[in-house]
């Protein structure tokens, strides 16, 4: 019994004397970070506000330009809708300089305060020799050299993905594709409910979010210092304890945060109660869903804190073949009956424990990954894959210096990427995986996955196409076929591949590949429109270009040697042919004599 005794009282000791431990350190860290913060930080903010205003500002006619330009030329909007469109465009014209060069301020007030304080944080938790010399330099030099990085992302952004986004309006469009128009007749009501939502919604959803401001900020709090004394979810690990006290410190900032977002969508919310009228063309809908709205951010707001299921306010039916809430509400209720602690409130609507008190085990087995970790395996598989089609010569030297010369060449910033995503979707349709098998120890599946929606866009349809491949169950040789086929053809009818060698004649067989590869180079091309994109593939066309340097050196060395060989044997022969011819001339003397 006093064993028992003993050992309950050791374990809260313990947290007590690692939190006791804990306050000195943090303070520390944080004066530290403060310090470089207010020593780098005006660096930072400089460079990234003159970088990006002198983009803005340099780049902003040639944007006004094209962009009229495009939407007079295309030919997926009808008349009605174009002449809206062109004579809406001067407001987003003129507050674009605006709104980017604040915003490019705030970005580096942001990033210049908080890289040099997370660098120290990130410092005291490495596995580094010296910590408090890298806890006092680290920071510094990174911090200025991803300001810089920011700048050039944006700028490719501005210079190259603008620029590509336009022109994808301008492309022909199938023949069986009508343009997208309105009717005249249905846009004073729009307009009118537009401009009654306005005011109602952005006051209603601002105000529900200032109310629902104390509830975020004491119940993070409350979460992040349970976390912090019992050393669970985000803080399990011993190195990730020093951010706990950062994360609580900085938690009002991100409750502002939130409040300012939520003010900024309730103009987005509001306008859509236009669209609403549009599409169900009747003023009383859209006047529902300006009530209902607010019903709604009510409801996702007391789902985020984990308050009460539902909402209070009403909620009028704003669709006409919407079904009522009614069943769903009372489906929650008996869940919440079901699976909610009334005394813990630390458990989601469907009951499930939060990520902080899953078990260790179950943190180890689900390793989730991070945005950046499949960003770097797509950039690594081009890298080997282009080594290898430029020693198979489907890649050569000529589409890289293109590549450099013209800033953009389809083989490289498209085929390349399609054909490294490709070889991963045929492996993993092969081997069966639940996921996308992105290297030999780890694979990519809806429960690893990173919480990104952006990227979420792109591997929920990888994970369709690799189901569709694998029901078509390809051999070995249309495997290796198809590896050629996606960097040579154009792949958009089944003629396109009537002289290779493919080895099956089934046209809709032929036609489902196409259309896969079609896919798979579209998802490509809007990757191409992020930032980081173009920066991380001119990296790696300068790493393929040194490799097909150093291929033509050898091939030219073989050559020579094989020219040399060749010359030598000549010439071998010739003297074996003189000496022969000498012989027979001797012989022939000695006959006559």
């Amino acid at each position: 019994m006093l064993t028992q005794q003993l050992v309950s009282w050791k374990e809260p000791m313990q947290k007590l004397r690692s939190f006791i431990y804990f306050l000195p350190l943090f303070l520390l860290l944080f004066i530290l970070g403060l310090l470089k913060a207010a020593i780098v930080g005006p660096v930072v903010t400089v460079i990234i506000l003159i970088g990006n205003s002198a983009v803005i500002i340099g780049l902003w006619p040639a944007h006004v330009f094209w962009t009229y330009y495009c939407v007079v030329k295309t030919k997926r909007l009808g008349l009605v809708l174009k002449i809206l469109v062109l004579l809406s465009l001067p407001e987003p014209l003129v507050l674009w300089p605006i709104f980017g060069i604040v915003g490019s301020l705030l970005v580096g007030v942001g990033y210049g305060c908080f890289a040099p304080l997370i660098a120290t944080f990130e410092a005291a938790g490495n596995q580094v020799e010296n910590k408090f010399l890298h806890c006092v330099v680290d920071g510094f030099w990174s911090t200025i050299k991803g300001s810089c990085t920011v700048v050039r992302d944006f700028t490719d952004f501005c210079f190259h993905s603008y620029f590509s986004f336009m022109d994808e309006l301008t492309e022909e469009v199938p023949e069986d594709e009508n343009p997208m128009n309105i009717k005249l007749s249905k846009l004073p009501p729009c307009l009118l409910v537009s401009l009654l939502a306005v005011p109602v919604d952005v006051l209603l959803v601002t105000a529900v979010a200032l109310w629902k401001s104390p509830y975020m900020l004491f119940r993070g709090w409350k979460r992040l210092l349970e976390d912090l004394i019992g050393r669970e979810g985000p803080f399990l690990e011993t190195a990730c304890v020093p951010f706990a006290g950062l994360a609580i410190i900085l938690w009002p900032i991100a409750v502002v945060g939130a409040v300012i977002c939520s003010f900024l969508c309730s103009f987005f919310l509001a306008f859509y109660s236009g669209i609403v009228v549009y599409q169900e063309n009747s003023i009383r809908m859209g006047i529902a869903f300006i009530i209902s709205v607010v019903s709604l951010f009510d409801e996702y707001t007391n789902d985020l804190l984990y308050l009460r299921e539902g909402s209070c306010l009403p909620r009028p039916k704003y669709r006409k073949k919407m079904k009522l809430s009614s069943d769903i509400l009372e489906a929650r209720k008996s869940i919440d009956n079901d699976g909610n602690d009334p005394n813990n409130g630390r458990t989601c609507p469907l009951g499930s424990k939060l990520v902080s008190e899953r078990t260790r085990t179950l943190k180890e087995a689900i390793q989730e990954l991070k945005p950046i970790q499949v960003w770097d395996w797509l950039f690594q598989s081009c890298e080997a894959d282009g080594r290898i089609l430029l020693h198979d010569g489907l890649l050569t030297r000529t589409d890289i210096e293109e590549s450099i010369v013209n800033g953009n060449c389809k083989k490289l910033h498209i085929k390349l990427p399609a054909w490294s995503i490709l070889q991963c979707l045929l492996i993993s349709a092969k081997s069966n995986s639940s996921g996308l098998l992105i290297s030999d120890e780890l694979e990519l599946t809806r429960f690893n996955w990173p919480e990104d929606k952006v990227l979420e866009w792109f591997i929920g349809p990888l994970m369709t196409m690799k189901e569709q491949i694998k029901g078509l169950q390809l051999n070995e040789n249309e495997e290796s076929c198809l590896r050629g086929l996606i960097m040579s053809c154009n792949n958009e009818r089944p003629e396109d591949w009537n002289e290779t060698e493919f080895p099956s004649d089934d046209n809709v067989r032929r036609a489902q590949l196409q259309a896969i590869f079609r896919r798979l180079q579209g998802i490509v091309a809007a990757m191409s429109r992020m930032p980081t994109f173009r920066r991380r593939i001119m990296g790696l066309i300068k790493v393929l270009y040194i490799e097909a340097m150093r291929i033509d050196a050898l091939r030219s060395a073989d050559s020579r040697i094989l020219r040399q060989e060749a010359s030598s044997n000549n010439s071998i022969n010739s003297v074996e042919k003189k000496d022969k011819d000498a012989r027979g001339k001797a012989y022939n003397n000695e006959d006559i004599v």
